[in-house]
């Protein structure tokens, strides 16, 4: 296995535990602190992510670049001494992206929150930014460690911290929650805010997690730097300058989701009292927490996938093999339509079941649950596109696209919210992501001179292996129907584990059968399908 691969096979696996955890967790946090209070979460989190990456500014991907450049020259030199400038500038911007957030908690929940809110007081939501914002003073720092030993090309400490870092911040939160609620006979919104604290002591968790690989390793890398080259002697000014170069577009790309999200923390409650629309349940905390939680998990298979992506059309552009980036190309539509498709069209006949599997029986929310489904879609589709930008070189592009999109749900969010509510701010949301998905593949076309009726005709036929496996979704559903209810989360469960099997042994029957699965997937996938007799 090349290190490449393996690198990358790490590193997925790490951030597709975490991120796996990072859906589960919220089970059990729902049922303490119940329906009426969860939405106050993410009024403190969507920030702290801009804020976040605001004060580390892709630098931990363009730190590995650089050190690893000059660990190629046998320069060790200059990365340690690169190490230890970036760890100062990480803790000075993360303290004073704390102190940003901190300060200006009160003004943004007055922004985010309308005169006449029913369910949550802007002291609420003030309270629970503040407390989310003591995470930027460590994160940064831990994150610029990290890449500091992808540079070496050593990505295990990475996906462990992640997964620690995780494990830590979902044990301190469910048992802060518990403690509050059950011990201390607090109430929901105070369990919240103290379990908004859990991002900073799980990055806490990952320091120490990387401060051990880093006692493990320091020997080895003493030894290289003893051994170093004469020092290059690069200015740190100059690579400060081209790593923020490096960094913008790679911000833009980990921030387009929270930046959607945040137009909808600004906008949508005032919208709903502007068009008069009042409700007693928080229809932005179920959008952008609860459905949003289970819109992600299909996006997870194209997290890894864009990550992939980067150097292998990377590798071919540069060295001009650009058949062989169109293959690339090919190849990576087709597959991400083949893995995403089925599992959005799936969760979304099985909204009901999934949202009470999760949360509880609701008609709203797995109302919006299903509608909200289909953008999943385009959440995979705009990092696979971005990333194949970043390949060919135009990342400005992915700026500018992005920008575009944005703005037209920023303009549109609003009276569309007036109008159909949660619809509204979901249509909007769709507007946005067409309109720089779409940008995206106009540049790649006209950069590649791309084009390819293959493709066209294998996307055709992976709709219609799909219309297929909803069929049989549909009739398998009607006749549970008749046998099993959804009286209990143990129920609902039995039933997607039945409807959902039919429809993953449905499509993968035809995916073999038709040879698609087999081209697309590679050898291993063709190995089995011919001992299955296909």
């Amino acid at each position: 296995m090349s290190s490449l691969v393996k690198g990358t096979a790490i590193l997925t696996l790490g951030l597709f535990l975490s991120k796996i955890l990072g859906v589960i967790y919220i089970i059990p946090f729902y049922s303490m602190v119940g329906e009426d209070n969860i939405g106050l979460y993410q009024y403190a989190y969507i920030p702290y992510n801009l804020m976040l990456a605001l004060a580390i500014s892709g630098a931990p991907i363009a730190f590995s670049k650089f050190t690893a450049k000059y660990n190629s020259l046998g320069d060790y030199e200059t990365g340690r001494r690169l190490l230890k400038s970036g760890l100062l500038t990480m803790m000075i911007t993360g303290f004073v992206s704390f102190l940003l957030l901190y300060i200006f908690a009160e003004p943004l929940a007055r922004i985010t929150i309308s005169e006449d809110e029913r369910i949550y007081s802007v002291g609420d939501v003030t309270e629970a930014i503040r407390w989310v914002s003591f995470a930027l003073i460590v994160v940064p720092f831990m994150s610029l460690w990290r890449g500091f030993f992808q540079g070496y090309n050593y990505m295990m400490p990475t996906a462990v911290s992640q997964l620690v870092e995780q494990i830590v911040r979902i044990i301190f939160l469910l048992g802060g929650a518990f403690a509050v609620l059950y011990i201390f006979d607090g109430t929901p919104k105070t369990a919240i805010q103290f379990a908004v604290l859990s991002a900073a002591i799980g990055a806490l968790g990952g320091i120490v997690t990387l401060g051990y690989f880093w006692k493990k390793k320091k020997p080895e890398y003493n030894q290289l730097l003893a051994n170093s080259v004469e020092s290059y002697d690069v200015k740190l000014r100059d690579m400060y300058k081209e790593i923020v170069i490096y960094a913008v577009p790679v911000i833009f790309l980990g921030i387009a989701n929270p930046l959607f999200q945040f137009v909808d923390l600004m906008t949508f409650n005032r919208a709903m009292s502007s068009g008069g629309n009042f409700s007693e349940i928080d229809l932005l905390g179920i959008l952008n927490l609860t459905a949003h939680k289970l819109v992600m998990i299909p996006v997870m298979l194209a997290t890894g996938f864009s990550m992939a992506l980067i150097p292998l059309i990377t590798k071919h552009f540069t060295r001009r093999e650009y058949l062989q980036v169109s293959k690339t190309l090919d190849q990576s539509i087709q597959l991400l339509l083949f893995l995403t498709l089925p599992a959005v069209i799936g969760m979304t006949m099985l909204s009901d079941e999934l949202y009470h599997v999760f949360y509880e029986v609701s008609d709203v929310g797995s109302e919006i649950l299903a509608h909200y489904l289909p953008v999943a879609i385009l959440f995979s589709a705009f990092p696979v596109t971005a990333s194949i930008l970043q390949g060919i070189n135009k990342q400005k592009w992915i700026i500018i696209n992005l920008s575009t999109g944005l703005l037209l749900k920023a303009l549109l969010n609003t009276p569309l919210i007036e109008r159909f509510e949660t619809d509204g701010a979901i249509a909007a949301t769709i507007i946005g992501y067409i309109a720089a998905i779409g940008m995206n593949m106009i540049v790649i076309v006209k950069t590649m001179n791309y084009h390819s009726q293959m493709v066209t005709r294998r996307v055709i036929l992976i709709v219609i292996l799909n219309l297929i496996m909803a069929g049989a979704v549909y009739v398998s559903m009607s006749g549970i129907d008749l046998v099993i209810g959804m009286d209990n989360k143990f129920l609902s469960m039995i039933r997607i584990i039945l409807i959902g099997g039919v429809g993953a042994v449905v499509y993968g029957y035809l995916g073999l059968k038709t040879g698609l699965a087999q081209k697309l997937m590679g050898s291993k996938i063709t190995k089995i399908s011919r001992k299955l007799g296909f």
